[in-house]
């Protein structure tokens, strides 16, 4: 119950709901489910939703976990969203915070899994809700529909649980102005993509949850699915296009298709993929061990996809980028990385050369996605470049971590193991690239980019160990 802590601080309970939405030849759906048993709002009809476990849990992981344990469902943090937080108090005067949360893509068909506190559920269009709906419920959604980010439900004593337009107490905080860097595209980026595909109905922000990450998707009038990308770079940028224009067509329906790119603008438009992003996804061992085969395949394909060439007799040394990320790293390094990176350093100018084959340059699982038949995709192809084929391997080798089953897999499907000198400068491309990974998530507040850092050094302390 909310009310006084034990040192005087006022607290309230956090509570998650998940917003599914579906299209029909009606219009647009929601998922709702009907509560039974002896629960609160016994009855009336909600979007699954739940509390969380307690401070150990933050809110996606939450609201994840209910989703699964009250309609079957399967969804990973890569595919929740944001809509809105709701400030609510019940009639009876306790008050919570309730975060909404939009899940874009999921596994499975829901289904009442709960049925002591369940017995029904069904998709219900935005003009056609249930009347025996929660009110807090029901202003949630109201106030996501309005585009708001925040919104305060206060009932007053008296006022009836379920949803009664005649009492509707939603009260929705207007938007701060966005910053420059989160506005929609630039009418110039908007009418370009117009040209390409015809007129857009819906632009929906599908950027990764970090800096200078601007991609759109965008959703044609007519029908169709599109995705519009601005790079950060002039270099990304042509990476990118020539990437597409010379490279990809190996890969086939494995990779969208560009329909049309702009320097001046960095813009591309490229098309929609089935299935969703492998990054956060929760697979049986059968299905990653599939799945890292068919990434082997794939990048095969694409390592093919041009002649090889030989690698250039200047290659820079990393001593200075080395240095550079020390400088910033060195503070979240553990005992003895310093000193294993500095020997990597050292031995990478004395490999033998290897010749260099087109490679994805960025190849881990937020790149990829994966379809319900298991059907792989790989998009962002920004990083691409000549370059010894095993580069390819640095990024994807931390899912190997433990798991040499799906090392095994990946090389079964690429079409053989990895030469000597390739063992040597993947050690070597390893170090720096999970010294850059440091560095980087420690100055842009990625956590995750920091994990995988330290779980490679350790995986290459042991290898040297060994």
């Amino acid at each position: 119950m909310s009310g006084q802590a034990a040192g005087g601080r006022y607290t309230t309970p956090v509570d998650v709901h998940l917003i599914l939405l579906r299209d029909s030849p009606k219009g647009q759906q929601v998922l709702l489910t009907r509560r039974a048993g002896p629960v609160y709002a016994a009855g009336m009809w909600h979007l699954p939703s739940g509390h969380l476990d307690g401070p150990h849990e933050d809110v996606v992981d939450g609201g994840l976990r209910e989703l699964r344990e009250e309609t079957g469902v399967v969804a990973g943090r890569a595919d929740v969203r944001a809509a809105l937080t709701v400030h609510h108090r019940a009639p009876a005067g306790g008050a919570r915070t309730g975060v909404f949360l939009i899940v874009l893509d999921w596994q499975g068909e829901p289904e009442i899994t709960e049925p002591h506190r369940c017995d029904a559920l069904d998709w219900f269009g935005w003009e056609s809700l249930p009347e025996s709906m929660v009110a807090y419920c029901r202003a949630g959604l109201d106030a996501y529909r309005a585009g708001a980010h925040l919104a305060m439900h206060f009932q007053q004593p008296g006022d009836p649980i379920a949803y009664d337009p005649a009492v509707d107490r939603l009260h929705i905080v207007t938007d701060a102005p966005l910053p420059n860097h989160a506005q929609a595209p630039q009418e110039a980026v908007r009418d370009f993509a117009e040209q390409a595909v015809g007129r857009i109905a819906d632009w929906a922000d599908a950027s990764w949850a970090r800096e200078n990450s601007r991609v759109w998707r965008a959703s044609g009038r007519s029908g169709g699915i599109w995705y519009v990308k601005i790079h950060q770079s002039d270099r990304f940028h042509g990476r990118e296009v020539n990437a597409y224009r010379s490279w990809t067509h190996a890969l086939g329906a494995h990779a969208p298709r560009l329909v049309a790119g702009e320097a001046s603008l960095r813009v591309i438009v490229v098309t929609a993929l089935p299935g969703r992003s492998l990054h956060g996804a929760v697979l049986d061992r059968a299905r990653e061990v599939r799945v890292h085969r068919g990434l082997g395949e794939l990048a095969a394909a694409f390592h093919h996809s041009a002649p090889p060439r030989t690698p250039p007799t200047d290659r820079p040394s990393p001593a200075r980028k080395l240095e550079r990320h020390l400088a910033v790293a060195r503070p979240h390094l553990n005992d003895g990385d310093e000193e294993l990176l500095r020997a990597l350093a050292a031995r990478h100018p004395a490999l033998a050369p290897i010749v260099e084959v087109p490679t994805l340059g960025d190849l881990q699982p937020r790149n990829v996605l994966l379809a319900d038949d298991d059907a792989l995709g790989l998009f962002d192809f920004e990083r691409t470049e000549y370059a010894p084929a095993v580069r390819d391997l640095v990024r994807l080798s931390d899912q190997w971590h433990g798991r040499p089953d799906l090392q095994a897999a990946f090389l079964n499907g690429y079409g053989r193991a990895l030469t000597a000198d390739e063992e040597e400068l993947w050690a070597c491309e390893a170090g720096l690239d999970a010294l850059s990974g440091i560095q980087f998530g420690m100055t842009h507040h990625d956590p995750e980019l920091v994990e995988r850092g330290h779980r490679t050094l350790a995986r290459l302390h042991q290898l040297a160990r060994s």
